[in-house]
């Protein structure tokens, strides 16, 4: 018997376009002899079916099931294509967990976890993981740029906290352009996280669970062309990716420890990119994406192909993971 697979994409966050890319690369690669694949669009007003022919069903959100042709259709588990807010920070998690639907993403709570960088630093420093020095912000608070500046240092960086694909990030380089950047992090979050600048490469590690096995996936070396890895030089070209990173064994070796320590002390599940900076030889962790782009040109199946796993291949152990 064919597995029914729901392909959840879109969300209610900026990354909502880039999450239907995403889901729409699943689709398409999604071995049809043994899944048959339903792309559900989520949005903050409507959850629906899209059919191959773009004809729209309603969600019925009481069970997750949907009538098309008159049938009615129970989904065996969720490939969870969504970035950001509901289904990268914990939401969509506990929702399939309360239906009783394996979905291939994280549990809720170590989704929750992951989606917010000062929680996520805040327990992972106590493991002895590296990070940049930080200062944390939430709206109504006074702001000391003065403060601000005798924590982290000129450059710094000006972070959403529960946001991704660069969204809500300044680099800032004088304290007269504070400000701003803050209003700016506050247009994507209630929170902020004000982070110092670490001067190395920069690299992103794609930990998965393959095979009943944790999988560290060959790293990318990211070089952008712009003053960071923004919106602009992750989506729109203006960055250079190089997989495998061209960085040192001993330097391989840290990071990939590194990357599989961290999975496995959260209790991660399914797919995780996590981004670090190097300084000399040790990786200072910047964050972890749990639901990463899928795209043909995102940095984990880039990563996946390097290490000879075909998309095909990838996403469908997703799915065998989520039903063991």
């Amino acid at each position: 018997m064919k597995k029914n697979i729901a392909i959840i994409m879109g969300g209610y966050s900026s990354e909502y376009h880039i999450s239907i890319k995403s889901g729409n690369v699943v689709h398409k690669y999604l071995d049809r002899a043994k899944y048959n694949p339903y792309r559900i669009i989520i949005t903050k007003d409507r959850w629906f079916y899209l059919d191959e022919g773009n004809r729209e069903y309603p969600m019925q959100k009481s069970d997750f099931t949907i009538s098309a042709d008159g049938n009615t259709v129970h989904f065996d588990c969720v490939f969870n294509a969504i970035h950001g807010t509901p289904g990268e920070d914990g939401l969509m998690q506990a929702y399939f967990e309360l239906l009783g639907i394996p979905q291939t993403s994280c549990d809720h709570y170590e989704a929750a976890l992951t989606f917010n960088k000062r929680d996520l630093l805040s327990t992972l420093k106590p493991y002895g993981v590296p990070c940049a020095t930080s200062y944390f912000l939430n709206k109504g608070q006074t702001i000391d740029e003065d403060a601000i500046v005798d924590k982290v240092g000129l450059p710094c960086f000006v972070k959403a906290n529960r946001a991704g694909s660069s969204y809500g990030v300044s680099k800032v380089h004088k304290k007269e352009s504070l400000g701003q950047a803050i209003d700016d992090a506050f247009k994507e979050d209630t929170q902020i996280i004000i982070e110092s600048f670490l001067d190395g490469t920069e690299v992103s590690v794609g930990v998965i669970t393959y095979n009943n096995k944790v999988t560290v996936l060959p790293a990318t070396e990211i070089i952008s062309e712009n003053d960071f890895f923004d919106f602009e030089a992750k989506y729109m070209g203006k960055s250079e990716e190089v997989t495998p990173a061209r960085i040192s064994e001993k330097q391989e070796s840290n990071v990939r420890q590194l990357a599989k320590f961290i999975y496995k002390t959260l209790g991660l599940k399914g797919y995780t990119r996590s981004e670090f900076i190097f300084i000399g030889d040790e990786p200072h962790l910047l964050e972890i994406n749990t639901t990463p782009g899928l795209t043909e040109e995102s940095l984990l199946p880039q990563q996946a192909r390097t290490a000879g796993i075909s998309l095909e291949a990838l996403f469908d152990s997703a799915i065998v993971e989520a039903l063991r």
